[in-house]
């Protein structure tokens, strides 16, 4: 099986962004990443709009061939963006207001009602729904009960203890990986992944349909070049 590779552009619209003007154009890195090999484009943008910005939004759903993801807190403002630009399919993240990046997921039990409103809006328009969520089995049968069409486990956990106990650190995700596909919903997994631990990763989760991958790909093409990079990462996957 193959498993799709979704680039993260958050950190080019953060260089962008960090000297004013368009440089780099991320309309044109969207369409090279997707000429270069990725089956996807994922922006996450934030309230203070420190990297994607919301105006950037509805030009890259114009342009994005392959499958537009759009993450985030589901926030009023939030949620009117993605209902409006309708992207294949939004990715619902707990983040806080001021976080630096996401570190943690879902209580999917405890925010229940909340999510299975939000998700609802969402799929009513025909956007997929995949829920953040820390490779716990209840929170994999939570989402499953709030109607989420995937889960999209975070691997921050992981990569930090893959450095020391590779099987240890997989463990817990390559069992809720099992009962997510038992119970019908499916399996996306982001944050920290790097070419260092993703093929392990990739080997030891079952049936695992797409990764989210911004930082650690973007740091690696600094060096390789942007089109290598995202070759190197299809070889680990596939």
């Amino acid at each position: 099986m193959n498993t799709k590779l979704s680039v993260n552009i958050n950190k080019v619209a953060l260089i962008r962004n960090s000297r004013g003007g368009n440089l780099p154009d991320i309309i044109q890195v969207a369409k090279d990443c997707e000429t270069f090999g990725a089956q996807g484009i994922t922006v996450h943008p934030r309230p203070d709009e420190r990297h994607i910005r919301y105006a950037d939004v509805p030009t890259l759903k114009k342009i994005v061939t392959t499958e537009f993801n759009i993450e985030g807190n589901p926030t009023p403002d939030f949620l009117k963006l993605v209902l409006d630009a309708r992207p294949h399919q939004c990715t619902l993240v707990p983040d806080a207001p001021g976080a630096l990046t996401s570190d943690q997921g879902w209580d999917t039990i405890k925010h229940k009602d909340f999510l299975t409103d939000i998700i609802s809006q969402l799929q009513e328009v025909g956007i997929r729904v995949s829920i953040f969520v820390d490779a716990a089995e209840r929170f994999v049968e939570g989402a499953k009960k709030v109607n989420a069409d995937r889960i999209e486990f975070y691997t921050g956990h992981y990569a930090h203890e893959f450095l020391s106990n590779p099987a240890k650190a997989v463990e817990a995700h390559a069992r809720c990986a099992k009962l997510a596909n038992e119970i019908g919903i499916g399996i996306n997994a982001g944050h920290d992944l790097n070419l260092q631990n993703l093929k392990y990763y990739k080997d030891h989760v079952p049936d695992l349909l797409e990764v989210s991958i911004g930082h650690a790909l973007i740091c690696d093409a600094l060096y390789y070049g942007l089109q290598n990079t995202i070759q190197l990462y299809l070889r680990q996957l596939n």
